[in-house]
């Protein structure tokens, strides 16, 4: 709960109330424990605490449970039986006082509810929460697909190319068309990124496949998230934002990247506040394991120095998970507020891990913190959160509050209540798929065949022309040759027959018919071969002269 006196409480011990201090709020937090000691009721009481306080959350809900959160909360045997160890009573049998308590006097009208808003990244529980593959970028893509190097050197190379021509990723399909485009113009980048091998892209596609497969394709898209709609307020509370990830868990790598993007864009988009007197926003990774399974050395680079920046836009960031070691050191180092579940060990692994997370608090003198942590009851946590100046306190073994709104799940009328009533029903829910990489490198791909065709019918077109214009030229210079020989042929028939009828009217006598006849196609076939040699030579010059 959250009040003047005591701010964030969240639980109490022996020297009285815990409270997460407002301005440290943003110093980040770990809750850690093993199943079933009660992690997630902590994290209830959290978020009810920084939404009493005016502070929106975005948490996970793995299981359903956290739904609760929007239904006011009551009596029940869980509660009453925990109702003496906040209020015990006098000696004499009276109710204790509230200056004599670790918080003040409770009764059924302290139940209260938290504005919720549920999201879903399938769109099924709650409004949809989707992302462009720009925004993505190849780094998240790379780990979300489980590329190699070579891959994500490929895939790296294919987003650049895009930047440069200015096209779109925006969905899957804008990839896909974005990655058969370089492969069929690799030759035109080797040279300036490197080779593009074709079973590389051939690798990335069927990564796409698989991962089309778990629902991506409602995930990547428009209109995408706006992380504003986070960081909201309603009646002076902040608005608890519920994702519905019982579906997504099933598919680890999309549930931890889809969070990991979700903290990236908030890094890159908020601006610089420094330390506030309580957080802008409270970010609750829960199952934080997922994030670091298989992360290679540059992304966890980049998940420091998100973690360690971004308090200073004024999100505070609380990993729950099993144990601390489950947390790269890196990080578990920045984790200043903590409150640390039971956990067993019954295996040296495990008593390791109760020795490490034992080592990450400071020390109580009047325990033993590795044997605390052991001995834990259901709802008992050892606590340690930041004091005014940012150090962190004594581990002290506390009782966590219980929650003032509803412990458990709601049911599938009231869910579907709240998101119709949201202020923000149906700004995501209606998908749009505007001019892309795809649209656009169809269209190109068109442009370029109805080119071709063209390129080819005028081809076509030409070549016609020149073989009619060569049988026209060839028919030409035939009937030149027979009208040459038609010529000479006539006109030497003329000179033998006028030859002839001479030699009767003088009486000399004329040569053998053979003979005549020899001598008319010996002088036809001259004349003709003239004729036509000297029709070609024309011919030649001319067209020389052309």
């Amino acid at each position: 709960m959250y009040d003047k006196e005591h701010g964030l409480y969240i639980a109490h011990c022996s020297n009285g109330a815990l409270s997460i201090v407002g301005k440290m709020a943003n110093r980040h937090g770990l809750i850690a424990g093993a199943t079933g000691t009660g992690k997630t009721v902590t994290l209830q009481v959290m978020a009810e605490s920084f939404c009493q306080a005016g502070v929106p959350c975005f948490m996970a809900d793995m299981k359903g449970d956290l739904s609760g959160i929007s239904q006011v909360g009551k009596l029940s045997g869980f509660i009453e039986k925990r109702l003496p160890e906040f209020f015990p009573p006098k000696d004499n049998g009276e109710e204790a006082k509230a200056e004599d308590a670790p918080r003040t006097s409770f009764d059924t009208s302290s139940f209260q509810s938290c504005p919720v808003r549920f999201y879903d990244v399938y769109g099924e529980q709650g409004h949809p929460m989707r992302a462009t593959v720009s925004q993505m970028g190849p780094q998240l893509l790379s780990r979300l697909l489980q590329l190699n190097e070579t891959q994500d050197g490929v895939l790296n190379i294919v987003f650049r190319v895009a930047d440069e021509r200015g096209l779109m990723i925006l969905d899957l399909k804008d990839l896909r068309s974005m990655l058969d485009y370089v492969s069929q113009h690799a030759k035109e980048y080797v040279t300036k990124y490197g080779n593009v091998s074709t079973a590389s892209v051939g690798a990335i596609q069927r990564a796409l496949l698989q991962l089309e497969a778990q629902g991506a394709n409602q995930f990547f898209g428009e209109p995408a998230f706006d992380i504003y709609d986070l960081m909201q307020t309603e009646g002076g509370k902040g608005i608890m934002n519920v994702l519905a990830a019982d579906k997504l868990m099933l598919q680890p790598k999309l549930y931890s990247t889809f969070l990991l993007w979700l903290l990236s864009e908030l890094y890159s988009t908020l601006p610089e506040v420094g330390d506030m007197e309580l957080p802008k926003l409270v970010f609750f990774f829960d199952e934080a394991h997922m994030l670091f399974d298989g992360t290679s050395k540059a992304l966890l680079d980049k998940i420091e120095q998100v973690i360690r920046l971004i308090r200073s836009k004024g999100v505070g960031i609380y990993f729950v998970t099993q144990s601390p070691t489950d947390i790269p050191e890196v990080i578990l180092g920045q984790l200043g507020n903590r409150v640390q579940h039971a956990l067993r060990a019954y295996t040296p692994k495990d008593q390791k891990a109760v020795k490490t997370a034992a080592e990450t608090f400071r020390a109580n003198p009047e325990f033993k913190t590795e044997d605390a942590i052991m001995n834990l009851e259901t709802g008992e946590a050892l606590v340690s959160f930041l004091d005014e100046k940012g150090a962190p306190s004594i581990v002290e073994r506390a009782k966590i509050l219980f929650p003032l709104s509803q412990i458990g799940a709601i049911t599938e009328g009231q869910r579907l209540d709240i998101i119709k009533q949201s202020r923000i029903f149906g700004k995501y829910d209606t998908m749009v798929d505007r001019e892309s990489a795809y649209e656009m490198l169809m269209k190109e791909a068109e442009e370029q065949r109805i080119a071709a065709e063209e390129e080819a019918a005028a081809a076509e077109e030409q070549e016609a022309a020149e073989k009619e214009a060569k049988g026209s030229k060839k028919a030409g210079m035939m009937s030149k040759v027979w009208k040459a020989i038609a010529t000479a042929v006539t006109s030497t028939l003329a000179t033998v027959l006028g030859t002839y009828v001479s030699n009767k009217v003088t009486g000399k006598k004329t040569k053998s018919k053979t003979s005549t006849t020899g001598k008319v196609v010996k002088n036809a076939t001259s004349a003709a071969t003239r004729t036509i040699t000297k029709e070609l030579t024309r011919d030649i010059l001319g067209n020389l002269t052309k």
